[in-house]
C-alpha cells in the first residue's frame, strides 16, 4: 500500500475490520447502517485528532511513574476546520466536530458527471471560514475511488490560501487507483483511511467497497 501513496494511514484495528464489515454487508438497513456509520466515523475521527499538529511528543507523571507518547502540545497550534466534501462528507464531519466542538467547518459541493465517460468532478458550491488560509483542514468523504473529487476539494482550498503541508484527508475505504492519483499530485498530504480495497469497477465503484455510502446511510438507494 505505501507504494501507491506515500503518506499514508491505514488504521489497523478489529473494531474497525469488525465494523466495516457490518457496512459492506448487502442487506444491512439504512437505520444500522447509521448507527454502524457513526460508531466507524468517531474511530476514524480520534484517529485524526491524535495527528494533528498540535500533537506532539511528550510524557505525563502517572501515579506510580512516567510515560512518554503523544500529548497535546503546551503551545497552540493553528486552528483547525473541518471541510467536508457534501453529501457523504457530512456524516464523518459531524463525528469529528462531536469529538472536538468549536472547531470551524466548511463545505464543498462537488459531483460527478455521470452522463460523461470519465466522469469528471464538477464544483457546485463552497463555503470556507474567512481564516481557511491560516487553518490546518482537515478534509473528509468516506470514499475515494478515481479521486475526483478530493483533488478538485484540494485545488478549492488551494485557491483559498491554503497550503497542501495543512491539509489532511481522512476517509473510510481507499482504491489504488485513488491513491495513486492522489499520490502523482499531491504526496505531500497525509491520508488516514479505514482500509485500502482491491480495485475500481468500469462504473468506479470501489471493489469489494459498500456501494454509494452517502445513499445506504440516508435511505435514498
Amino acid at each position: 500500500m505505501a507504494q501507491d501513496h506515500p503518506n499514508l494511514t491505514v488504521v489497523e484495528s478489529r473494531a474497525v475490520s469488525y465494523l466495516l464489515l457490518k457496512l459492506r454487508n448487502k442487506d444491512t438497513k439504512a437505520d444500522e447502517f447509521q448507527r454502524i456509520g457513526d460508531r466507524m466515523m468517531r474511530i476514524l475521527g480520534e484517529e485524526a485528532l491524535c495527528r494533528l499538529p498540535s500533537v506532539v511528543e511528550g510524557e505525563v507523571q502517572t501515579p506510580c511513574g512516567t510515560v512518554t507518547g503523544p500529548v497535546d502540545s503546551p503551545t497552540p497550534g493553528p486552528p483547525v476546520c473541518i471541510v467536508s466534501i457534501v453529501r457523504s462528507g457530512d456524516i464523518l464531519q459531524e463525528a469529528v466536530r462531536v469529538l472536538s466542538p468549536g472547531f470551524s467547518v466548511g463545505k464543498i459541493l462537488i459531483q460527478r458527471d455521470e452522463s460523461r465517460e470519465d466522469k469528471p468532478a464538477v464544483l457546485y458550491y463552497k463555503k470556507l471560514p474567512k481564516n481557511i488560509n491560516q487553518s490546518f483542514v482537515l478534509l473528509v468523504d468516506p470514499m475515494l475511488a478515481t479521486a475526483g473529487s478530493a483533488i478538485r476539494a484540494i485545488q478549492v482550498l488551494k485557491e483559498n490560501g491554503v497550503s497542501t503541508q495543512n491539509i489532511m484527508f481522512l476517509n473510510l475505504i481507499c482504491c489504488p487507483e485513488g491513491l495513486q492519483a492522489m499520490a502523482k499530485l499531491f504526496p505531500e498530504i497525509h491520508i488516514i483511511t479505514g482500509c485500502v480495497d482491491s480495485h475500481l469497477n468500469e462504473d468506479k465503484y470501489i471493489v469489494p467497497g459498500l456501494g454509494d455510502y452517502g445513499d445506504r446511510y440516508y435511505g435514498t438507494e
